[in-house]
């Protein structure tokens, strides 16, 4: 295993993809090696090493995750049980939600539930307070029938860790996981960060400018209620450790987070959820990850268990660090496992199909609009104007939009840009007329 090498390809790549700071860490066959390139901060450049702290966001899920094993594993919680037995002030926009969703489907993001609520910076942003302010929460879909990521499920499986352990959500997830596992680099709280290395977000805007992001988080510092389904921050070296535990625990509550139970379409994340884990067969090796997407800040974490394999991939500059991670863990599948892997090509574009799903679809806090011209048919994705004007915090920018190609059985694969790569498909009603698209494992409802 070749530490030069790797360290080659990281540099290179995040400077094609003018990316300020990277750190990448590999587990191959027990042994660990990483590379990092580039500065924290454009204005206050110190170099990225395997100890500087990035947001982790998204895959903080897997961290939440295995804390609700844990205490399934203490016989404190079960996992068909109704959430509200663990959170008996849980109220939802029906009644079949709220009193049918349980632990698993919050796990597995089968709940129905929206993506998320977003912070305007008005309300109370504690876990309790969030989870009064689901009752907004749209319902896309009954308890258990199909699978959309939902950022509020996880925040909401916050609060059930905090009412059966009776302590605060970061306190419970630090003495049932993070230091069972030594994890020492890693917190939720801005106060243990800011005395350590950290990595600076970076936007990029349309003119090229790039921009350090503000909030560091994506929210306000301070702010707990996404703090569950997101707000975990580790460096290279702990989140290696973390794969290490994932790949050789006994605990069969926390290996069973690797068994399929869900199926995804056509998601570039994977082919089905198992608890938390995007599960994804890999030319016949079975694999389970996670990414995260924060404000400026990029996170990928893939394991492959039976080859004692896991790549990490962390960059801080968007839009462009979600394909520099990308690039990243297709390097390592290659280099180490012998696995090429590449996009499907696209059917020629057909102006009747273009045309038939053209149009906006929305979750509640995000737009996707699609268009076609001319032969070329877009996709951009983009916060709802008026809860971007009604923040009072800065707001990661839109994804312009990027073309985008049909492939087989109404599915689709993004062509380039800061999602290039991803793919989804568009769902249609028993007339056969096309009424969603999934896009990054979220339904989104067509309005328009």
């Amino acid at each position: 295993m070749s530490q030069e090498k790797l360290a080659e390809f990281v540099a290179r790549t995040a400077e094609e993809l003018g990316i300020p700071g990277v750190a990448v860490g590999l587990l191959v066959n027990g042994e660990e090696v990483s590379a990092a390139h580039g500065v924290t901060s454009v204005g206050t450049p110190s170099p990225v090493d395997g100890e500087t702290l990035f947001h982790l966001a998204s895959v903080t899920k897997s961290f939440t995750a295995t804390a609700v094993l844990r205490l399934v594993g203490q016989g404190k919680v079960e996992l068909a049980a109704p959430v509200r037995r663990y959170v008996p002030d849980l109220r939802l926009v029906t009644e079949e939600a709220t009193a049918g969703i349980t632990v698993l489907h919050l796990l597995n993001h089968t709940s129905g539930l929206d993506w998320n609520l977003i912070d305007t910076g008005e309300e109370d942003d504690s876990l309790p307070g969030f989870v009064t302010r689901m009752a907004e929460l749209p319902v896309i879909a009954p308890p258990g029938t199909r699978a959309s990521y939902s950022q509020a499920g996880y925040n909401l499986l916050g609060r059930v860790v905090e009412n059966v352990t009776g302590l605060p959500f970061e306190r419970a997830v630090r003495e049932l996981v993070l230091e069972p596992v030594g994890l020492t680099n890693t917190f939720f709280d801005l106060d243990d960060v800011i005395t350590r290395k950290f990595a600076v977000g970076y936007n990029r805007d349309e003119d090229g400018t790039m921009r350090a992001a503000r909030p560091w988080k994506a929210w306000r510092a301070g702010s707990r209620g996404n703090n569950p389904g997101g707000g975990i921050v580790s460096s290279v070296s702990d989140v290696l450790k973390w794969a290490r535990f994932h790949v050789e625990t006994d605990d069969e509550l926390v290996r069973g987070m690797r068994d399929k139970t869900v199926e995804l379409r056509a998601s570039t994340l994977g082919d089905g959820f198992g608890i938390c884990w995007f599960l994804r067969d890999i030319e016949g090796l079975h694999s389970i990850g996670h990414g995260g997407s924060g404000n400026g800040q990029f996170a990928e974490l893939l394991i492959v268990p039976e080859r004692n394999f896991a790549v990490v991939s962390l960059a801080n500059a968007g839009p462009n660090g979600y394909v520099f991670n990308q690039a990243v863990v297709r390097w390592a599948l290659e280099n180490h496992l012998g696995i090429v892997e590449r996009d499907p090509e696209p059917l020629p574009y057909d102006g009747a199909r273009a045309r038939e799903v053209a149009g906006r679809y929305e979750i509640d806090a995000m737009n996707v609009d699609i268009a076609t011209e001319g032969t070329v048919l877009t996709l951009a994705v983009g916060i709802k104007p008026e809860i971007r004007e009604s923040s009072d915090v800065e707001m990661p920018p839109d994804y312009v939009p990027a073309a985008i190609g049909f492939l087989p059985d109404d599915e689709y694969i993004v062509l380039e840009g800061g999602l290039q790569g991803q793919r989804g498909y568009f769902s249609r009603d028993t007339a056969g007329a096309v009424v969603g698209v999934d896009l990054s494992g979220r339904l989104f409802t067509r309005t328009s």
